[in-house]
This record gives structure tokens, C-alpha cells and sequence, in this order.
């Protein structure tokens, strides 16, 4: 293929020996038009493999394919996915050719050194996924059947934690859970109103009794009314504080009792900008004290084993707990 990007003209040469039963001066007819033309390239590309891979170089370079300062990148694997002895003999062949020819200085030559550096090799040898596995920890998501929640859920699990989906609709809990089962993760659902204080305290204790422990709480519920400012009642306001915020809250302090634990508050990116008329004063106000909520208790709590951070996130396809009218 010729192509051209931000001004460097590319040539890229894919062929396989042996593509057919012919011999090679069958394969390189494409090449003796470019030849003729006089086209010269920038960056040439060779993707080959055994004797094609000497006469494409050998090609490129004797016909001036290449501009002067122009580069040739060669791979000289016979398979990019796997390593065998051909394939060492093929590079060794085709590293004399290139050392040996006067018009080509080699740059991609690295002497061979061993590292230590921890960036390279990872932290006690670990990937940087491998280092944020969460095995053995307890996770609970409110609002986890849907939407954010769900998505919240799936992540904590693939991650090694056992998860409690907790939800205002048990059947949409239940069904995440399933999910779950099928990927082997273990997980509860759990049907509770974060607004009542006797719901949160049910249960933070029956995850303690089934796992524990809680190590991770993940405060996602939240309600949207969707209405214009003026239209904004008493009756939206209450319902969507009462969740967004003061479920957080409760949520929030009966962590405190278990003198450990990360906390994970979903506020918004309406917390912190109204770009065009969105029509949710309540909710707008409701995230922006999420934030506050995050940002006051985090550091009075830290040296009691508390983390607490907020996510702000941006519009996603996304089922609240209550939809518009």
C-alpha cells in the first residue's frame, strides 16, 4: 500500500513466502511499476519473510526507491507471534546484509544491558492491573442495578472483590448478580431505601455478618426529577435530597465504624459546571453537596482509616431511580 501522512510519503509491503507456486519475479511486478514511475518514499515498510524479505531490500534499496535520509524498517520474523531457530538464522542473514552494505547505516542496533528500572519491570515484578486487584476485598454499590451502579459493580467483581448490588428494585439487583455469577464473581442483591437510616444500618449489617468486613463502599444512588428551576416542588426537592445526599451521608458514617475503608461518592460533573439549561436544579444541587460531603469529613476521618473520594462524571447513558414524568 502508498500512502501519505502529514506530509511523509509511506510505502508498506506485506508478502508471506511463498504467496503462490510462481517465483519471485512474479511477486514484484506492483514494485517495477513504482520503479518506473520514479516514486520515491520517505519511510518504507517490509513485512516478509524468508528469501522475500532479502529481495524486497535488495529491491528498495538498488532502485532508489528510498529518498536520501529516507528510512527502511524491516521485520525479520517469519511469524510476528511466535520465536523459532529459522527465524534467528533469517535476522542473522538479513543483520550481515544491512552491516555489510555501505549505503545503509543501522540504527535500530541496542546493546543488550539488563535493568533493574522499577517502571519497566513493576512494582515487585507486577503490572500495574495486577498491582489494583482487589481479592478478598467486600465492596457494596448503591443504586447498583442499573446504569453507573451496574458498571461500578462489573468493575469491583473483575477486579477479585465480592460485591453487594444494593438497589431500590431487588429484580434489577438481582439480575446484575446473575451477570456476575456467570463471570464466577460473587455477589449479593439486596433491596434497600438509602434515604431510611434503618435500611442503610440492615445493610451494612447483614454484609458484615455474611463477609466480615467492608472494605469498599461505593455511595451511587441518586435521583433526577428533571424539572425546570420555577417547577421545582417541595415534594422533588425533599425526594432527591433525601437520596443524593442524605442516604450518602448515612451511608458515609456507618462506615466511620468500621475503622477502615475506602469511600467512593458518585457526585457529577453538574456539581462543578452548568454548560446549556439542563433542568435539574435539585439534582445539580444535590451532587454539588456530594462533593462538599466528600471534601469536609475526608480529612477529619483520614487518620481514622477512612479514604474518601468523589467521582464527577460526565453525561453517560445513564436510568436513575426516578425517570422523568
Amino acid at each position: 500500500s502508498v500512502g501519505d501522512s502529514a506530509g511523509v510519503a509511506l510505502y508498506w509491503r506485506s508478502i508471506f513466502w511463498p504467496p503462490c507456486k510462481n517465483d519471485v519475479s512474479q511477486e514484484m511486478v506492483y514494485e517495477d511499476d513504482l520503479v518506473a514511475s520514479g516514486e520515491q518514499f520517505d519511510m518504507v515498510f517490509i513485512v516478509v519473510a524468508e528469501q522475500s524479505l532479502i529481495n524486497y531490500y535488495s529491491l528498495i534499496i538498488c532502485s532508489n526507491m528510498l529518498k536520501m535520509n529516507g528510512v527502511i524498517c524491516l521485520q525479520n520474523k517469519t511469524n510476528p507471534a511466535k520465536s523459532s531457530d529459522k527465524d534467528e538464522t533469517v535476522a542473522m542473514k538479513m543483520t550481515d546484509i544491512i552491516n555489510a552494505d555501505p549505503r545503509v547505516e543501522q540504527v535500530s542496533a541496542v546493546p543488550l544491558s539488563i535493568t533493574t528500572d522499577g517502571v519497566f519491570w513493576g512494582y515487585k515484578r507486577r503490572c500495574i492491573l495486577d498491582r489494583l486487584r482487589l481479592d478478598c476485598k467486600v465492596a457494596y454499590v448503591t443504586g447498583g442495578g442499573q446504569g453507573i451502579g451496574r458498571a461500578f459493580v462489573h468493575a469491583l467483581g473483575e477486579a477479585g472483590a465480592k460485591v453487594a448490588i444494593i438497589d431500590i428494585a431487588l429484580e434489577k439487583a438481582q439480575a446484575v448478580a446473575k451477570e456476575l455469577e456467570v463471570n464466577g464473581i460473587k455477589s449479593v442483591a439486596m433491596a434497600a431505601d438509602v434515604s431510611k437510616a434503618e435500611d442503610v444500618k440492615r445493610i451494612v449489617d447483614s454484609i458484615v455478618a455474611n463477609w466480615g468486613r467492608i472494605d469498599i463502599a461505593c455511595n451511587n444512588a441518586g435521583i433526577n426529577m428533571n424539572s425546570a428551576s420555577e417547577d421545582t416542588t417541595l415534594e422533588e426537592w425533599d425526594k432527591t435530597f433525601n437520596v443524593s445526599l442524605r442516604g450518602l451521608f448515612m451511608c458515609c458514617r456507618i462506615m466511620l465504624s468500621q475503622g477502615y475503608g475506602k469511600i467512593i461518592n458518585t457526585a457529577s460533573m453538574a456539581s462543578l459546571i452548568v454548560p446549556h439549561p439542563q433542568k435539574q436544579l435539585a439534582y445539580n444541587t444535590s451532587k454539588a453537596g456530594v462533593v462538599k460531603l466528600t471534601q469536609t469529613p475526608g480529612p477529619e476521618w483520614i487518620d481514622r482509616g477512612m479514604f474518601m473520594h468523589a467521582t464527577a462524571l460526565c453525561t453517560a447513558a445513564r436510568i436513575l431511580g426516578l425517570s422523568a414524568r
